[in-house]
């Protein structure tokens, strides 16, 4: 079975896309940690669990929309 494999439209849209995923990862990573030196243990941990539980929801239904439509989110509403 071989089947097309999709690829970006440009190099400036995954260019976008790496640079929003650095800062992501930049905000999960970097500030619990500046949270948790700073005395914000209970703050932390909600921040942790709510992460998870809207982060992780939004993304795998986006990824799924996309996958669906084969366009963007934005679009597919549309």
């Amino acid at each position: 079975m071989s089947k097309k494999r999709e690829s970006w439209g440009s190099n400036v849209g995954f260019l976008l896309a790496a640079i929003g995923s650095a800062v992501g990862l930049g905000n999960i990573w970097a500030f619990p940690y500046k949270m948790g030196r700073a005395g914000g243990a209970v703050y932390l941990i909600i921040y942790l669990i709510l992460a998870g539980l809207v982060g992780v929801p939004m993304m795998v239904s986006e990824l799924a929309i996309g996958r669906k439509s084969g366009k963007s989110v934005l679009t597919s509403y549309q």
